[in-house]
């Protein structure tokens, strides 16, 4: 069996296609045409195996190609994922509790590098991913989209932390320094800091205009983004104006290509950030084209400015998936210093915006007037 497949995992599909057919590895041979960009997307290859099966049913070369209408409902997604957080800061805005539980998204981007003297953190269920169905908490297939699970978990460690500083009534920026003694990430984010030209000042500001923060570890390598957001009142829309990244990834050897992953990372995070989502509704999958499905446009781009922070003692770290893991904590910080409203679901789409907007304004109203 030779199949001719657009994947970026060619000897796992070898092997899933050899287990379809029930024939040894050694018999079957795939062959990759230039693959463009996969990011996870091109891990499944159920098509090819739709194919194999096709070809010995019918005894000739078979071509399969899914319309897109197919592609949504028959592709793996990523998992859907919940965390649970329970912290604690004292007066002197020092953090002293951390249990953290994550379930189906698996622990990547979950280590804690904040300095919290009782500190858990749990992962359940993991991620399954496969050709096959999905895992056991998920009642379809599951497969890798960039930075699998680390997206989650940095949006639900970083939103923590800006909660605790708000609550504090710390600046973010101060707040996170003063609680983590780890060198590597008080460098990016006094890199980020410097470049974004960041002033001390507690959140939220609630002007409609928002600033925030968010940091993580990924694939070895430092990452802290700073963002500026304007949020339409009536509307609920947030549009990204301003992105800066400092990045910590060792030695780098092409300084160009580094920067181009980290402004394809912000770019693509955009999607998950603020629009991408699949709607279902019992078995049916709503979302069949990118009518529904949306992904950001150029239109809707940033400014985005790069910041490589020189460290020449450590080996090259992963350059290609670290900057699009913070975005998402870095939005929803913004947004609520932008508005002093906060989500907890991501995409952080108009209507969830207005909708958390309206139900403080109803809970506003129905609190009695002091006498």
């Amino acid at each position: 069996m030779t199949v001719w497949a657009s994947t970026q995992t060619p000897f796992p599909l070898r092997d899933q296609i050899a287990q379809a057919l029930q024939v040894d590895a050694q018999k079957v041979r795939v062959i990759t045409p230039y693959l463009g960009g996969g990011f996870g997307g091109k891990s499944a290859g159920r098509q090819a195996v739709e194919a194999a099966r096709l070809a010995v049913a019918v005894g000739q070369p078979v071509q399969v190609a899914w319309t897109r209408a197919e592609e949504f409902f028959y592709d793996t997604f990523d998992p859907a994922s919940v965390v649970k957080v329970t912290s604690g800061v004292d007066g002197n805005g020092k953090i002293t509790l951390w249990d953290y539980a994550v379930y189906a998204a698996g622990d990547r981007g979950a280590a804690l590098f904040y300095d919290v003297p009782n500190a858990r953190v749990r992962a359940f269920g993991g991620t399954t991913y496969g050709p096959q169905s999905g895992s056991s908490v998920h009642p379809f297939a599951t497969g890798p989209w960039r930075a699998p699970g680390a997206r989650m978990n940095v949006f639900a460690v970083e939103s923590q932390i800006d909660l605790m500083a708000s609550t504090a009534g710390i600046d973010p920026l101060a707040f996170r320094l003063q609680n983590t003694a780890d060198a590597r990430m008080r460098r990016v984010l006094q890199a980020a800091a410097e470049a974004f030209g960041w002033k001390s000042a507690k959140a939220p500001a609630g002007t409609g205009k928002g600033r925030g923060i968010a940091c993580g570890i990924d694939a070895g390598t430092y990452v802290a983004l700073m963002v500026e957001v304007a949020v339409d009142a009536a509307s609920g829309a947030i549009r990204v104006l301003r992105v800066v990244a400092a990045q910590d990834m060792g030695i780098v050897v092409n300084p160009e290509g580094a920067r181009m992953q980290m402004e394809g990372c912000i770019t693509m995070g955009l999607g998950y950030v603020l629009s991408e989502e699949l709607r279902f509704h019992g078995g049916e999958v709503l979302d069949r084209g990118f009518d529904s499905y949306l992904l950001p446009r150029f239109s809707a781009l940033p400014k985005i400015q790069t910041v490589l922070v020189k460290n020449d003692a450590l080996a090259p770290q992963g350059g290609g998936e670290p900057a699009i893991v913070p975005l998402g904590g870095a939005v929803a910080n913004a947004l609520f210093d932008a508005t002093g409203k906060r989500l907890y679901r991501l995409p952080l789409t108009p209507e969830r915006v207005k909708a958390v907007s309206a139900a403080a304004s109803t809970a506003s109203a129905a609190k009695p007037e002091a006498s």
